[in-house]
């Protein structure tokens, strides 16, 4: 029998997208609410962990029965990564409850949380010792390195990538490999992706060692089209203002 396994929900005050987007009502409910919600519904999932700089958001926090951590000034600005706070929310959990081998990882900003994603990841993790984390992907070939671009210093638009060197690669957006985004849903992790020299850019939390676990749509919103995105990901998985798939 495994222990029940942590969450650490993260989520600040200030943005440099969408002003208020972690607490922003989404079908009558605070964004924020869905990832606890996933939470709550999972079978594994203890006590959830809410690190914060901000009062509103420790509010709602309050209210859904989490438990409140005080994120350090340093690591509540726009220049703060995130693989820090994920750090410090981690070491303040195990302060807490003593170490944790696994762990999951929501951010507030993202609702897009299939049912039974969660249970999935820490299930494979505890099942497998070799895999470092278990993270929800989606399928965006329309983002693909494929038709990826940068601009030159001439202010001209360049290939971000060599295409050439892609098998496949044509105008037809599934010609090459399939290719999948880690679209912040979900992050289920072993205590070793802690130490940053271990991990690879640009998640470094992700460790080496990665299982996939698919689902369609997912996304965190960091900008405002990200809202409708959401709203019609919520609706298609059966979230309405009086209703959610939960039993």
């Amino acid at each position: 029998m495994y222990e029940m396994v942590p969450v650490l929900l993260i989520g600040r005050g200030g943005s440099r997208g969408v002003k208020g987007k972690n607490t922003m009502e989404i079908l009558g409910r605070p964004l924020m609410e869905y990832p606890i919600m996933a939470a709550r519904n999972s079978k594994h999932v203890g006590q959830v962990f809410l690190s914060t700089d901000a009062d509103y958001i420790k509010e709602v926090g309050k209210r859904n029965g989490v438990e409140i951590m005080e994120r350090a000034p340093e690591l509540c600005t726009d220049s703060a990564l995130v693989e820090d706070v994920v750090v410090n929310g981690y070491n303040q959990i195990c302060e807490r409850m003593g170490r944790q081998e696994i762990f999951v990882l929501l951010f507030c900003n993202s609702a897009t949380i299939s049912q039974g994603i969660i249970d999935k990841g820490i299930e494979a993790l505890w099942n497998n010792p070799t895999l470092d984390s278990a993270v929800s992907v989606s399928l965006y070939n329309e983002y693909s390195p494929v038709r990826a671009k940068a601009i030159d210093d001439d202010g001209f638009l360049i290939p971000y990538v060599d295409v050439n060197k892609i098998d496949s690669a044509s105008c037809d957006r599934d010609s090459a490999k399939a290719c999948y985004f880690c679209d912040c849903s979900v992050w289920v992790l072993r205590d070793r992706c802690m130490d940053k020299e271990y991990g690879i850019l640009p998640f470094r939390w992700m460790g080496r060692k990665t299982l996939p676990l698919f689902q369609e749509g997912g996304l965190d919103i960091d900008h405002d089209y990200g809202i409708a995105q959401t709203e019609y990901w919520l609706k298609k998985h059966g979230f309405s203002t009086e209703k959610t798939p939960y039993k």
